[in-house]
C-alpha cells in the first residue's frame, strides 16, 4: 500500500483529503500538522484524536513556532512588511514554512507522496507545491480538492455520507490562525463589497477606554513587554491577548494572486500590527534617510517574495542580510494606547534618537550652522533646476 502524508489542520479540506485518499484513493494516511503558533495542547490533542478518527494511520504534531520566528517573522517586522500597506503576511508566510516542515516528514518516513487541501483558485496551492518540488522532486504531489474542483459544500456533502458530521454554519468561513495572524475568508470576500460581520473575527470587544503599553525593541527585535524581558515569540501572544481585549487589528486585504485574480480576505492581526507599526516609527527616529528609503524598497520586495512563494529563492538570503544589518541602531522603546478597535502610536525612548541631538530642533533654531552657512547651502543646492530653467527658458506661470 502506498503511503502519502498529508499536511493537516484539523479543518474542512484537510478532513476531506484524509477520508477521500483512504476510501477512494486506498493510500495509507500519514497526517502531520504544522504548528506555527495557532494551536494550544488541548487542541493539538483534539486534531490528533480527529485525525485517528477519520483514518489517519500515524499522525504527528510539530510544533516551530520558535524557528518560523527567527527563519521569517523577525525579517517580516525588520523590512515592516505589510503587503499593500494592509496585511502583515499572516497566512502566506506560515504556508511557505508549514510546506518546508511538512515535505521533510514526508521524506523521514519514506512517503511516496504528499498531499494538501489547497484549492486550484488561490495562492496556497503554489506556495506548496513550489516547496514540495524543490526539496523533494521525487515526491508526487496530491491535490484532491483541486482536482475535483470542490466546492465547500460538496465536501461537507461526502463526510456526510461517510460517516462524518461537520456543520456547515461553521464551513462558511474558513479560519487560519498562528502566531503571524488568524486570516478569515467567509462568503463577504467573495464579494467587492460586503465586510465580513463582527462575529466572524475570533476575537470581540472586551474592554472600553485606553491602556497604554510599552514595547521594547533591541536591534529590531520585540524583547519585552511593559519592561518585562522576555522572548519574542511569547512577546507577541502576550501583546496579541492585550489587544484583542480591545478587538484590534481587523481588516480586509485587496490583492492580486499569484495566478492572477484578484483576491480577498479577511484577517485579524493586533500584536503583527502594532510591532510593525511600532518598529516602523522606531526606525524614522534611528535611521538615516537613505537606510530608510533602501529598506522600504527591499522590504516591499522580500514580502512580495515570500507572498508568492518565492522563500527558497537565494536573493532572499541577501536581503535578509541587508534588513538585518541596518537593525544595529534600533533600540529602544515605544509607547502604544490601546483602544477600542485601533490604537495609536504615543512615541519613543531611544539612545539612538538623532532627533535628540544638539543639532538644531526642526523649525525652532540651528546650532550646529550660521545663517550664512545656510543660505550658501540653499544657493548650491538651486543650481541645478536654476540651470536647467535658464538654459531652456522655463517660464512658471
Amino acid at each position: 500500500m502506498k503511503k502519502v502524508v498529508l499536511a493537516y489542520s484539523g479543518g474542512l479540506d484537510t478532513s476531506y483529503c484524509l477520508k477521500y485518499l483512504k476510501n477512494e484513493k486506498g493510500y495509507e494516511v500519514h497526517t502531520v500538522l504544522i504548528n506555527t503558533g495557532g494551536f494550544d495542547d488541548e487542541e493539538l490533542k483534539a486534531i490528533e484524536e480527529r485525525a485517528y478518527e477519520l483514518g489517519s494511520a500515524k499522525h504527528a504534531n510539530l510544533t516551530i513556532v520558535d524557528k518560523y520566528y527567527d527563519k521569517a517573522i523577525k525579517y517580516l517586522i525588520y523590512g515592516n512588511v505589510l503587503k499593500n500597506n494592509t496585511y502583515p503576511l499572516s497566512v502566506s508566510a506560515e504556508r511557505v514554512f508549514q510546506a518546508i516542515e511538512a515535505i521533510k516528514y514526508a521524506k523521514s518516513v519514506g512517503a511516496e507522496a504528499i498531499a494538501h487541501g489547497s484549492t486550484g483558485a488561490g495562492n496556497d496551492q503554489i506556495r506548496f507545491d513550489l516547496i514540495f518540488q524543490t526539496i523533494a522532486p521525487e515526491i508526487e504531489i496530491i491535490t484532491p480538492i483541486r482536482d475535483l474542483k470542490l466546492s465547500r459544500q460538496e465536501e461537507v456533502d461526502y463526510l456526510s455520507k461517510n460517516g462524518v458530521h461537520y456543520s456547515w454554519e461553521k464551513a462558511q468561513y474558513s479560519i487560519n490562525k498562528g502566531l503571524w495572524g488568524t486570516s478569515v475568508g467567509g462568503k463577504e470576500t467573495l464579494t467587492s463589497s460586503q465586510p465580513l460581520p463582527s462575529e466572524a473575527y475570533p476575537s470581540q470587544l472586551q474592554k472600553e477606554g485606553e491602556e497604554k503599553v510599552t514595547l521594547h525593541f533591541d536591534k529590531g527585535q520585540i524583547v519585552g513587554i511593559n519592561g518585562k524581558i522576555d522572548a519574542p515569540t511569547k512577546n507577541i501572544v502576550i501583546l496579541e491577548k492585550l489587544a484583542n481585549a480591545y478587538a484590534i487589528g481587523r481588516d480586509t486585504h485587496v490583492g492580486d494572486t499569484i495566478i492572477g485574480i484578484k483576491g480577498r480576505v479577511g484577517f485579524e492581526a493586533a500584536a503583527p500590527l502594532i510591532i510593525i507599526k511600532a518598529h516602523h516609527l522606531l526606525e524614522k527616529h534611528t535611521l538615516g534617510k537613505w537606510q530608510q528609503y533602501w529598506k522600504e524598497q527591499l522590504g516591499n520586495w522580500y514580502g512580495m517574495l515570500f507572498h508568492e512563494g518565492q522563500f527558497l529563492d537565494p536573493v532572499m538570503r541577501n536581503i535578509e542580510a541587508f534588513l538585518e544589518d541596518t537593525q544595529k541602531t534600533v533600540n529602544g522603546t515605544v509607547t502604544v494606547s490601546l483602544k477600542p478597535y485601533h490604537f495609536t502610536l504615543d512615541g519613543i525612548e531611544s539612545e539612538n534618537d538623532l532627533m535628540n541631538t544638539g543639532f538644531g530642533q526642526y523649525g525652532e533654531m540651528n546650532n550646529a550652522w550660521t545663517s550664512d552657512d545656510a543660505k550658501g547651502f540653499i544657493k548650491i543646492l538651486g543650481n541645478a533646476q536654476n540651470i536647467f530653467s535658464s538654459v531652456n527658458d522655463i517660464s512658471y506661470d
